[in-house]
């Protein structure tokens, strides 16, 4: 791993993507980077003491490399927080080679994923939730995913936890005046009440947190979406029909599905990646009933089940063993067919032949719980800040409870401790939290 290497060593690596293209971008950063590119153009960069472009050549032992763009950044005014120089070059990969090898020659070495975005973090240019962002920016996929990832990225969602962290450590300082002047301290009981107080306040506020979280993470990452029912009742109609393509072959022959097909859409600007289950019935084949079993094994992982009924005949016991499979998922029912329904149940209609299924794209939305004011609002919006957050509101809970049976405040203080070590982990302030393996291993090289 690159964080065995010394953190002042000069490094360098293609910040762009490693294949043939217009232009290429190659980083160097570090102690040294002046003087490597100096060598390499042949150009005395030390006297530069601010940031500076120059269109010049970088030369090799016998012949000119490439005609490059240099940018120049003096520290601390670069991303690192280091003198940064950045090349500019044509985008063949034998140039960029030649340049990685020429700036190793002279004194760099070769980046590893993530060690860029590591060091801004170290010389507190960007907080841990604006260093996880950048990987986020890059892995959007729709436009309001992105939008969410500047916002942490700009330190908007960092603003948005920081009043909790403070009335964390707000209260830490006042446990600590009641053990050190306890004469000017109210009594035990009193105090107890006051913590209580603040501790629901605190809960307010976490609560809101991880409510915004959970519904960020739906935008940033997406949700699977199974589509279950018994054979024959539209499924892959439906997922064609909100596809808007022959995805899914569709025959009057019950059971032609026999494994999961997969598709994906933007719905208002959540991605949903739908799956189209084999229709679930009792079987004698056994290639179906494998089948049926991956279809189970499919709901289970759903983050929203869609039920398919046919509405063209009654719920038999084949739907309501399905409908009993799935009482505990986040669900929709739905009733396809409506074009030739005797169904007279009340409920929610489509038809998927028609392409009559602009009710369903409604529910679907309304069911995610996610509203416009969400696509604006920044949030902790991965499974390791929720999770941290998930254990501070634990912790609260726990303080709340203790302070309700009138537990001495210094026992309790010991959970607020742990609770804020949490609040700073969430940040990256933690100094016994090992950041280069848990998030910096994830990135790309370049970043």
């Amino acid at each position: 791993m690159c964080y065995n290497h010394n953190m002042f060593d000069t490094i360098v690596a293609l910040a762009t993507p490693p294949f043939k293209s217009a232009l290429a971008v190659i980083r160097i950063s570090g102690d040294s980077c002046f003087e490597i590119a100096s060598k390499m153009l042949k150009k005395d960069l030390s006297t530069i003491n601010k940031t500076t472009v120059l269109v010049c050549n970088i030369h090799g032992d016998k012949d000119i490399i490439d005609n490059v763009v240099c940018l120049i950044y003096k520290s601390p005014k670069s991303f690192t927080g280091e003198d940064v120089v950045e090349f500019i070059c044509h985008g063949s990969m034998l140039i960029v080679n030649e340049i990685v090898s020429l700036s190793m020659k002279y004194g760099a070495r070769q980046a590893q994923g993530g060690e860029f975005s590591q060091r801004a973090f170290l010389a507190k240019k960007i907080d841990l939730i604006q260093a996880e962002a950048i990987a986020d920016v890059i892995d959007a996929t729709t436009h309001e995913a992105k939008q969410l990832a500047l916002m942490s990225l700009q330190g908007q969602t960092t603003q948005l936890f920081l009043p909790l962290k403070q009335k964390i450590e707000d209260l830490i300082c006042d446990i600590e005046v009641h053990f050190d002047y306890p004469e000017e301290a109210d009594s035990e009981e009193v105090s107890a009440i006051k913590l209580i107080k603040r501790v629901d306040d605190m809960l307010i506020d976490v609560n809101c947190l991880i409510d915004a979280s959970h519904k960020g993470k739906i935008i940033k990452d997406g949700v699977n979406v199974a589509l279950v029912g018994k054979p024959n009742v539209g499924k892959s109609s439906l997922l064609n029909a909100l596809l808007n393509e022959d995805k899914a072959i569709v025959t009057p022959i019950a059971g032609t599905t026999r494994d999961v097909v997969e598709g994906e859409i933007n719905l208002d600007g959540i991605t949903l990646r739908l799956l189209d289950t084999a229709g679930i019935r009792q079987s004698e084949d056994e290639i179906e009933t494998i089948g049926i079993q991956k279809s189970k094994q499919t709901i289970q992982k759903a983050d929203l089940v869609i039920v398919v009924l046919d509405a063209s005949k009654k719920i038999d016991d084949y739907d309501n063993e399905i409908l009993e499979f799935t009482k505990d998922k986040l669900r929709l029912i739905v009733y396809n067919k409506s074009d030739i329904s005797i169904n007279g149940t009340q409920g929610l209609f489509v038809s998927a032949i028609n392409k009559d299924i602009e009710p369903l794209k409604k529910e679907i939305f309304k069911t995610l719980g996610i509203s416009s004011k969400d696509f604006a609002t920044p949030s902790l919006a991965n499974a390791r800040q929720i999770g941290l957050l998930e254990q501070i509101k634990e912790g609260l809970l726990i303080i709340k409870k203790e302070a309700s049976e009138m537990v001495p405040i210094d026992l309790i203080s010991v959970y607020l401790s742990s609770i804020y070590q949490k609040a700073l982990e969430l940040i990256g302030e933690n100094p016994d939290y090992d950041i280069s393996k848990e998030i910096f291993k994830r990135f790309c090289v370049g970043k």
